[in-house]
């Protein structure tokens, strides 16, 4: 599910949900309800924690379990 591998991807990188939302630029409660499963990133927000994370879409999607980035 998006909203867990999100977060585990995040912890696992040692980034906060607060520099999340700072990057993304919305509240931590927003970011804190795309973790929660309350919510879903638009697309725009889902390539920005994508990049930021350094893994692929396909990989918060649960669409691929390698999450690196095929260029």
């Amino acid at each position: 599910m998006f909203s867990q591998r999100l977060n585990a991807t995040r912890k696992s990188k040692g980034i906060t949900a607060q520099q999340m939302a700072d990057f993304l630029g919305i509240h931590i409660r927003a970011y804190r309800k795309y973790e929660s499963g309350d919510t879903q990133p638009n697309l725009n927000n889902l390539v920005k924690m994508a990049d930021f994370l350094n893994v692929s879409t396909d990989y918060l999607l649960c669409r691929t379990e390698n999450p690196l980035i095929n260029l």
